[in-house]
């Protein structure tokens, strides 16, 4: 088992998991991260207890199978994984999911911007919010950090 809990990123879209790959490599964040394709796979992941569990959940909405909400919904009822932070990234504007997802006690909600830069900035103030707790560990910024 890592010393450093890992991300768990539930994104079905390969070029979204990519860019959200990118960013936190970018932000030069030092945990794992562990990638699933649906809410099924994540929930099976969190179930298996050889697995460590996450520092923070990285959650798209709009997946096959086990969709964001319904997986939110199933973590937040879970004693072994509601104290989990979970963070919404979706390209969903729509006010009824961000209302759902707060009801459920995400931990965040960021649309995924089209621009790299933004979705970085973004994920940097979501990122330092939890490096700042103490869940996720950055490296040392230099004098020549992207951001």
């Amino acid at each position: 088992m890592s010393l450093l809990k890992p991300i768990l990123l539930v994104e079905d879209d390969f070029v979204d998991a990519s860019t959200a790959k990118q960013a936190l490599q970018d932000l030069r964040v030092r945990n794992p991260v562990i990638h699933k394709t649906d809410g099924e796979e994540a929930l099976e992941y969190l179930k298996d207890r050889n697995n460590d569990k996450p520092a923070m959940i990285l959650l798209d909405l709009n997946m096959p199978k086990i969709n964001g909400i319904e997986l939110l919904q199933i973590i937040k009822t879970d004693t072994g994984l509601q104290q989990i932070p979970v963070v919404a990234l979706t390209v969903s504007k729509y006010e009824q999911d961000k209302l759902d997802t707060f009801d459920l006690g995400v931990a965040g909600y960021v649309i995924k911007a089209v621009d790299y830069d933004a979705f970085l900035r973004a994920m940097d103030i979501i990122i330092q919010y939890w490096a700042w707790n103490g869940l996720v560990e950055k490296e040392r910024e230099t004098n020549n950090a992207r951001l």
